[in-house]
């Protein structure tokens, strides 16, 4: 089944069906798309959520089912997996204006055939309506806006005349949204716009999507992406499409909130019928007989309520305690480290990372983020001093998993390993959704995720009790994501973490660095809390400019412990004095985000779709209630801390 036009104004889809052999990708699909919708379409990996978009593209056959949209309407992709067909850049952005370029050259023969006194009053005619579709589409001005987009995107000139084979993962996702957005398109589709993008753009393709005046339809794992731009999700799950309206967490929300009422219902439903089949059992042959056979009756035609399968989820086993070692897990002195004939990435950093710490390291593509892990790591040496703590051992998890055997099977590598035999190792694999003849595949067959999984297996059964973890979400799906941040949040050790993933930032970190121009700051809270003291330092700026001259102040944002006023503490205190203000700072962090889920919780409280919901009012209350106690008892820590 092919797409059909027609002069809805929007793209609807009606009862698509796809198969491939046997298996049932989806059936029964029916939803629409309408212009400034920002719709989400969401699913664990391998549910059909690619093929589902290609369909809707034309470029895969469906078995079965509608896809209509308006005459007049475009449509741009931005796929998961580039393929490029030109060589510079400014000849890949060029292509998207393929038809104009052609229309331009017939233009342009036709003109010559005018001057030269060979054309009949039906040519002059062709080549007026020529020049009005010309310049309807924009024709003068197709060059100019080459440049203002791919400007827009982060590119410069000296770009333009390079080789796109040549340009990194962040920069090729880059090309591809330029391509797709230099014709303005009505239906924007996105297949996980987000890889390979840093925050920074992150953030930029959030405002930019937010605004966009198209239908867009994006598949995405990012949570926090997909809270920030989606006013609707659809869920692709069991061959089935469901939709829901808000955001991801709203989703969520909805989602569980069903999924408990349902099992309600199912569980009274049980014990009725197990109520009911102990009466008919009881007075089959007796003298209710006739009552018995009635009940019976009713029992057959009851409509039997089903629940659905509970999602595949990304099992772990809790990591084992690991063994006690030093307060000081990691210290970095004076670290500096350029690459050959390069500038300074790491510009005499200091850091000290400490038992228990979750530690989250963010910045742009390119700064440095992973140098400063391997150096970590000891995979890179940089002039400066770098002391591990007594007792500590490192898990190193890296984006390309070297320490992974693509030639061994996925058992042979957790068995060998680890000495592990046959049955402990699938139990573990199990675990990990690696059943029966799974775990014979080879490791170097594996998709990304796959490997990932592996990964974390291994990662977990080494008994490290310092985790270096290189963007250790990247290829998992949603239920993956929920496990690891659920693992890590239950580990007892400590993790510096390295990722784009703001929402699992946000669940695990309770520090975060951030590395710009060889220079790092540290905030003393997620990743929720370095935004809000990036807005209010951008707002302290605006609001005195005499500050930007005022010489001699570092460039960094927040000014590093150490050079903050120290508090006035008992002098009996047990705990050291830098120790102390530590505490007193994460303590005030800790404050200042349950002040603002406090507003959040307010908000939602003030609204009228809560106050129509006698129950949902109730709950939002008990959780305003149950958060002032939250702040109170924080404040009781910080006073108790911050005592003479």
């Amino acid at each position: 089944m092919g797409m059909e036009k027609s002069d809805m104004g929007s793209l609807k889809v009606i009862g698509l069906e796809k198969a491939y052999g046997i298996r049932m990708l989806f059936s029964h699909v029916n939803f629409e798309v309408m212009r400034g919708d920002k719709v989400g379409l969401v699913g664990a990996n391998g549910t059909g959520k690619t093929t589902l978009m290609r369909i809707l593209l034309g470029r895969e056959e469906s078995d079965g089912g509608q896809v209509v949209m308006d005459r007049a309407d475009t449509v741009g992709y931005v796929e998961q997996q580039a393929s490029f067909s030109h060589d510079t850049l400014y000849e890949e952005l060029r292509s998207a204006f393929s038809d104009l370029i052609a229309l331009r050259a017939e233009k342009e023969r036709m003109e010559q055939d005018i001057a030269g006194g060979a054309a009949g009053e039906e040519e002059l005619a062709a080549y007026g309506n020529l020049v009005t579709r010309f310049e309807a589409m924009d024709g003068y001005d197709f060059e100019s806006r080459i440049r203002r987009v791919a400007f827009g995107l982060g590119f410069s000139e000296s770009d333009l005349a390079k080789d796109v084979r040549h340009f990194s993962g962040g920069q090729t996702t880059r090309i591809c949204l330029a391509k797709a957005l230099l014709r303005e398109p009505d239906f924007l589709f996105l297949d996980e716009p987000t890889n390979h993008l840093d925050i920074g753009m992150i953030e930029w393709l959030e405002k930019f999507l937010q605004s966009y005046r198209g239908g867009v339809l994006l598949i995405s794992h990012d949570r926090y992406f997909l809270d920030r731009v989606a006013t609707r999700i659809l869920e692709l799950d069991h061959a089935e499409v469901t939709a829901y309206t808000g955001n991801y967490t709203h989703y969520m929300r909805v989602k569980n909130d069903r999924r408990a009422a349902l099992l309600s219902a199912y569980e009274k439903q049980q014990a009725q019928i197990k109520k009911t089949e102990e009466y008919i059992s009881r007075y089959r042959a007796g003298i209710k007989a006739k009552q018995a056979r009635g009940r019976q009756s009713q029992l057959n035609r009851l409509e039997r309520i089903v629940l659905p399968p509970e999602a595949a989820r990304f099992k772990y086993f809790a990591f084992t305690k690991p063994t006690e070692c030093a307060q000081r897990v990691a210290e970095l002195e004076d670290i500096t480290f350029a690459y050959p004939g390069g500038a300074r990435v790491l510009d005499h950093i200091s850091l000290l990372i400490r038992k228990g710490d979750g530690v989250a390291l963010i910045g742009e593509n390119g700064v440095g983020k992973t140098t400063l892990l391997q150096i970590l790591v000891g995979e890179l040496e940089a002039t400066g001093r770098i002391k591990i703590g007594s007792r500590v051992k490192i898990g190193y998890f890296s984006q390309q998993h070297e320490g992974l055997d693509p030639s061994k099977t996925i058992l042979d590598e957790i068995c060998y390993t680890y000495g592990l035999d046959e049955e402990t190792a699938r139990g573990y694999l199990g675990a990990f959704l690696f059943h029966g003849d799974d775990v014979l595949r080879l490791i170097g067959a594996l998709s990304g995720g796959e490997q990932a999984r592996v990964a974390f297996l291994k990662l977990m059964l080494t008994g490290a009790n310092f985790f270096v973890l290189d963007e250790p979400t990247n290829h998992l799906d949603i239920p993956a994501r929920e496990a690891v941040e659920e693992a890590l949040m239950a580990f007892p050790g400590t993790f510096i973490a390295v990722s784009h993933d703001r929402y699992f930032l946000d669940k695990t970190a309770n520090c975060t660095l951030e590395l710009r121009d060889g220079k790092i700051t540290e905030y003393l809270g997620n990743y929720s809390y370095y935004l809000m003291k990036k807005e209010a330092e951008a707002e302290e700026q605006e609001e005195r400019p005499a500050k930007k001259a005022a010489p001699a102040a570092p460039a960094q944002a927040e000014q590093p412990r150490a050079e903050k006023p120290a508090p006035k503490v008992a002098v009996h205190s047990a705990i050291p004095a830098a120790r102390r203000q530590e505490m007193i700072e994460r303590t005030e962090a800790e404050i200042a985000m349950a002040e603002a889920e406090l507003k959040g919780l307010e908000y939602e409280m003030n609204r009228p779709e809560t106050q129509g919901d006698p129950e949902r009012s109730r709950a939002i209350a008990e959780a305003y209630a149950a958060k002032e106690i939250e702040i109170m008892q924080r404040y009781e820590k910080w006073e108790q801390l911050t005592e003479a």
